[in-house]
């Protein structure tokens, strides 16, 4: 199989600091602080009901099957071809409208380089050319190889970890000698009933995803079932710490109608630290905010790539799909569409909107396709149960007594999130053609998938003529 040339570059800390990259992005700290003190509690509901079940099922699925391509091997054992090339479809074409809203993310908080406050508001040509100068690095990079592009993956990790422990730094500081800028009374973390804090819970969700995509390199991670499980425990002590006490430094800053999800991050820092006289740290943590920004689209671009790859080699796309480069052992083809969609996507959503519009756009496209992957990935994880686990493979404490019962609460909260993301927001000046907009997208886009599936089926078929006989 093709696969097994791949070269394996990543180490413990390399999938260690992948799982960071990927999964603590600044810019959900400050979508979450807009929302009020009330958000400490949605961070710690998403944690438990969407987080801890998904570490618990890709702990045990990646243990189970850890070859390269993660989820789509996961589905195929647990419901056959056709369930796996649907779930890794969604799973990749959710990830085009991320790669531009991350990116438009790291180029806004560039603007505090030397503008501090004072800078642009927007900028169409400055976030299109960035986005695309990024991509294309990026997707070189990965081409390279691993042993190269993981270094990007790695930077954004410490991109993102530096400047979240300024600013909760920063925060206890600003604390301790101003007082909070928010009231954080019981009453005031409680979430308030209604359509929009629901909405806006299933929006929390979608930052704790990630942690399956390591996985999707799994033949080129070295001893992959015993990596697996050191990183995702030590990452997911960190992403939650990351987030909760993040967005509550940012609260002590600003209160929270001052904060945008664009960026709400570098504002507060900004604050914050003119208010201490520690000014001189903002540009430095504003390049650190960018690299981490750009990380993260490295990590999910390098990581999803490996799902057409793996479709490539099973002749489900086609063959060059699942080519793999001579001298840099790298599946090229698929990172090179991969990237080349990205950066079509970004030229899309530039498309007669503003900045913010396109921000707040791309966002939404990706929430309800993002999520179908993950209804797969638990229902997989409650059928393969009754496998015996591989000699080897890591066990969670209870077994199969513990991962169902999880994986059904992952299920529940992976359903009713993609249901919530079908209502507009309260603000929506044309809800009805939003909600339409975005039903019709998904269909469209799980049409065009099974088209791609039936089209592979042919030419399975035409390439093994004798089956058709037999």
């Amino acid at each position: 199989m093709a696969t097994a040339k791949l070269k394996r570059a990543l180490g413990f800390r390399d999938v260690l600091l992948f799982y960071v990259a990927s999964g603590l992005s600044l810019r959900w700290i400050a979508t979450a602080a807009a929302s009020g003190p009330s958000a400490i509690a949605v961070w710690l509901t998403a944690l438990v009901g969407f987080f801890v079940p998904l570490a618990a099922c890709v702990l045990d699925l990646s243990s189970r099957y850890p070859a390269e391509g993660g989820l789509y091997i996961w589905t195929r054992e647990a419901f056959g071809p056709f369930s796996a090339f649907i779930s890794a479809w969604t799973y990749w074409m959710s990830n085009l409208p991320y790669f531009p809203s991350v990116l438009f993310f790291a180029a806004s908080s560039l603007l505090y380089v030397g503008a501090g406050a004072q800078r642009p508001a927007e900028s169409q040509a400055y976030f299109l050319v960035f986005t695309v100068v990024m991509l294309a690095l990026i997707t070189l990079l990965n081409v390279v190889g691993l042993s190269t592009g993981k270094w990007l993956n790695n930077l954004g990790a410490i991109g993102s970890l530096i400047p979240a422990a300024v600013l909760i730094g920063l925060g206890c500081f600003s604390f301790a000698r101003f007082g909070a800028a928010t009231h954080f009374t019981l009453s005031a973390m409680v979430p308030r009933p209604g359509m929009k804090n629901l909405i806006f819970l299933s929006t929390i969700f979608f930052a704790f995803g990630g942690c399956e995509a390591g996985s999707f390199m799994g033949d080129e991670i070295k001893e992959p079932r015993r990596v697996i499980p050191r990183a995702l425990f030590g990452a997911g002590a960190i992403l939650g710490l990351g987030y909760i006490a993040g967005t509550a430094s940012m609260l002590v800053a600003l209160p929270s109608s001052s904060i945008s999800g664009l960026g709400g991050f570098m504002t507060a820092v900004d604050f914050l630290a003119r208010r201490l006289g520690m000014g001189v740290v903002v540009a430095p943590i504003a390049v650190l905010v960018a690299v981490s920004n750009i990380g993260a689209a490295s990590a999910y671009l390098s990581s999803t790539a490996r799902l057409p790859f793996v479709a490539g080699v099973q002749r489900y796309l086609p063959e060059a799909f699942g080519r793999i480069h001579p001298r840099f052992r790298t599946p090229h083809v698929a990172l090179i569409s991969y990237g080349a969609a990205g950066i079509f996507f970004g030229l899309l959503g530039q498309t007669g909107t503003s900045i913010y519009g396109a921000y707040d756009m791309l966002v939404s496209m990706a929430v309800i396709t993002y999520f179908i992957p993950y209804l797969f990935l638990f229902a997989s994880a409650i059928r393969l149960q009754g496998q015996p686990l591989p000699e080897g493979a890591f066990r969670l404490t209870g077994g199969h007594r513990t991962i169902i019962p999880l994986a059904c609460l992952g299920m529940v909260s992976t359903a009713c999130t993609i249901v919530l993301s079908l209502f507009p927001a309260e603000d929506d000046a044309h809800p009805t053609a939003t909600f339409l907009k975005v039903v019709i997208m998904t269909l469209v886009l799980l049409a065009a998938g099974i088209a791609v599936y039936r089209s592979g089926q042919r030419r399975q078929a035409n390439d093994h003529p004798e089956r058709n006989m037999a």
